[in-house]
């Protein structure tokens, strides 16, 4: 269903089940998947991908040129996976003139009023960005995070797994797995307990990254000598790895 007042290019691909609004304005090169609703006064333009069964609210703008004075008009693209909801005045900017020239925003993930998502920004899954978090250019997010209202990330930060961020704060280094974190600038506050339990890990896991999180950030050891210690120490497990191998491979470094 196509609403009288909306205007759609002739090209671009609308899938079945598909609703756009009034005053909605959908681009050329711009796909849309199936039963994807979109309401009013939405703008999708540029190479953007949205996929099956998301929920795009009133006054967001998907697929505009990325806030990047190196960007000379580039081919670049947005491409948002299943199943998303984008709340009110929501921005995603599409990718600058280098690097893989996609902004991705994976399934399931719910993005509050007024969040922003920069240029060459990758989401992952189930990821929560609550009212007004705002993202900087070439910021990853790892599954499950939920970073909160007010949140400003700087750019080429890699946030976490599971990870939270408490609102209002400003957050300039990487944030690990499985951790809370908060303050300007932030600092971490202890492993996200209540997060790994609402998502089903077991007490032994938790009772393990435990370990994992007094070793690394409380014992007073340098950052390596702390990585030796759990290697020898904490069992192999899919968590303790990626835990370790997200702070081996931190380019900006680890918020402590």
């Amino acid at each position: 269903m196509i609403h009288q007042t909306a205007i759609v290019h002739p090209k671009a691909e609308i899938d079945e089940g598909v609703d756009i609004g009034p005053y909605s304005i959908i681009g050329e090169n711009v796909k849309i998947g199936k039963d994807t609703k979109i309401n009013s006064h939405v703008t999708i333009e540029g190479f953007s991908e949205i996929g099956n069964g998301c929920q795009i609210f009133q006054f967001a703008s998907i697929g505009t040129p990325p806030q990047d004075l190196k960007f000379q008009g580039e081919k670049s693209s947005v491409i948002i996976g299943h199943n998303n909801t984008i709340r009110e005045f929501v921005t995603i900017n599409r990718a600058s003139s280098y690097g893989e020239r996609k902004t991705q925003v994976g399934n399931n993930n719910f993005l509050m009023a007024y969040c922003h998502i920069a240029h060459d920004c990758i989401i992952g899954n189930n990821v929560i960005m609550a009212n007004a978090a705002t993202l900087a250019g070439h910021i990853v997010i790892e599954d499950f995070a939920l970073v909160g209202g007010l949140v400003a990330i700087h750019q080429f930060v890699k946030i976490g797994a599971y990870s939270m961020i408490g609102g209002a704060s400003a957050v300039s280094n990487d944030i690990p797995p499985y951790v809370m974190a908060v303050g300007n600038r932030a600092k971490l506050f202890g492993l996200n307990v209540t997060g790994l339990r609402r998502n089903n890990f077991s007490e032994t896991t938790i009772k393990e990254l435990k370990k994992v999180y007094r070793i690394i950030f409380r014992s007073g050891m340098t950052l390596n000598k702390a990585l030796e210690k759990v290697k020898l120490e904490i069992p192999d497990s899919r968590e303790v790895n990626h835990l370790v191998g997200f702070i081996q491979k931190s380019e900006r470094g680890i918020c402590r």
